[in-house]
């Protein structure tokens, strides 16, 4: 009697053979190739694929169909080759592509602004904070006080999860603010950035003005500096300068730190993934994103529909590229792009521009804000400019707790008019976009 294969089988079996003999003459590496791969057969479909073809599963994405993950081949094999053998027909796999790596923003600092050191504390909101945060020009533009004080709201309610390096969960002035978060990087609950920079402790007493990175000015001791001075800790403090601005703003807002970026300023497309599905699940009202993709991604892409079809205000950085080009995630439907002005609301020499995609501009030059260690901080980039923005729709969504989603955007692009087509509807006018929900 004979036994008879079906033709499913045979071709699946004759795939894994020509794919495990391609793997053994495959190209040597330099570092394991990472890939996102979606399976509609979940994770048990996926460790058999991997079992035949030689890679690992690391872990689920957490996508709401629980059909991502991050699937990782040895490094005698490249990504491309990589990607090619998961993408020929194989059972369940419905996409692949590369884990890219992604860079938060960064953009030339210029000199120190006077405000910067202007220290004088004053109570904002429950905490004490340093004078030149509150009172600097970016506030007066964007007509920040006169929005809190006529309308009452600053973000009373609403959660904004900031997608960056972390946060230092011990400055003061964002305590009772913070959500308990997540580190992506690491695995493990919290979303501090100080873990980055462990044992490292500023004298306050010695602290000046120096160029730590080259977006940022702090107000550190020069110890500090010198440890700073370090290319893998060229992007350390991003995640907290980020918060602050979104504080400043919407200083009743809950900050959810989504630590995705390690402290030299890069991260992974996956734990990018990872964190919005995070902010999703776990409530968020707001995302901001202060970083750029080089390459387009699909499953970002339907990662940031998701997020825009539950709800949540997605905010993101047009670039410091200083050309007239769309990157993402800002290039996407339903996403808010900001380019950068500086304090005379004439365009940054470093934004991107050009209208579609970019919404609106916000002051992104000398912009003070949070820096780990208790201390402040100047800016220079669409990074800073973004967070002023999110931190708006936070307080307009906050406004009688009853201002939709979709409203945002339209109050957004009530902006103070500046004479540049490129920069979409004008810069950021924080008090007319509350008026508009205020009359909601």
């Amino acid at each position: 009697m004979k036994h008879h294969q079906k033709p499913g089988l045979k071709r699946h079996v004759a795939i894994c053979v020509v794919l495990l003999l391609s793997l053994v003459a495959a190209p040597a590496a330099q570092a394991e190739s990472r890939l996102v791969v979606r399976d509609s057969l979940g994770l048990p479909g996926l460790k058999l694929v991997c079992m035949l073809l030689g890679c690992q599963v690391q872990n689920g994405i957490g996508d709401p169909q629980g059909q991502l993950f991050v699937v990782t081949f040895p490094s005698l094999l490249d990504p491309v080759l990589g990607l090619l053998r998961l993408q020929i027909g194989l059972p369940g796999i419905l996409s692949v592509e590369i884990d890219q790596t992604v860079k938060t923003q960064s953009a030339d600092a210029g000199p120190a602004p006077s405000y910067l050191t202007d220290k004088t504390p004053v109570s904002y909101y429950g905490t004490t904070v340093w004078h030149g945060y509150v009172a600097q020009p970016a506030t007066d533009l964007i007509r920040n006080d006169a929005a809190h004080s006529a309308f009452g709201t600053a973000g009373a309610g609403v959660t904004v999860a900031v997608i960056d390096t972390g946060v230092d969960p011990t400055h003061p002035a964002l305590q009772g603010v913070l959500l308990p978060g997540y580190d992506f990087t690491r695995n493990q609950n919290g979303g501090s950035e100080r873990a980055d920079v462990s044992g490292t402790n500023p004298d306050s007493g010695s602290a000046s003005t120096a160029i730590v990175n080259q977006r940022t000015v702090a107000v550190l001791d020069q110890r500090t500096v010198a440890v700073l001075d370090n290319q893998k800790y060229s992007a350390f403090g991003h995640g907290t300068m980020t918060a602050g601005l979104v504080h400043l703003v919407a200083p009743q807002a809950k900050i959810m730190p989504l630590k995705a970026f390690h402290a030299d300023g890069t991260g992974y497309n996956s734990d990018i993934l990872r964190s919005i599905y995070y902010a999703v699940r776990n409530g968020a009202d707001v995302m901001n994103m202060s970083f750029n993709y080089t390459s387009y991604s699909p499953e970002l892409a339907k990662a940031i529909r998701y997020a825009n079809s539950n709800g949540v205000v997605s905010v993101a950085s047009a670039g410091n590229d200083g050309q007239k080009t769309v990157n993402y995630p800002g290039g996407f439907p339903g996403v808010i792009d900001v380019a950068s002005t500086d304090n005379n609301d004439i365009q940054s020499t470093f934004t991107n521009y050009g209208a579609p995609p970019v919404w609106l501009a916000a002051p992104g030059e000398g912009v003070v804000t949070l820096y780990p260690w208790n201390t402040y901080a100047a800016g220079w980039g669409t990074s800073f400019s973004t967070p002023l923005v999110a931190g708006t729709a936070a307080a307009m969504m906050g406004t009688h707790g009853n201002c939709p989603a979709l409203l945002v955007p339209v109050g957004l692009a009530f902006t103070d008019w500046i004479s540049d087509p490129d920069l979409g509807f004008g810069r950021l006018d924080t008090y007319n976009a509350v008026q508009v929900c205020h009359r909601y």
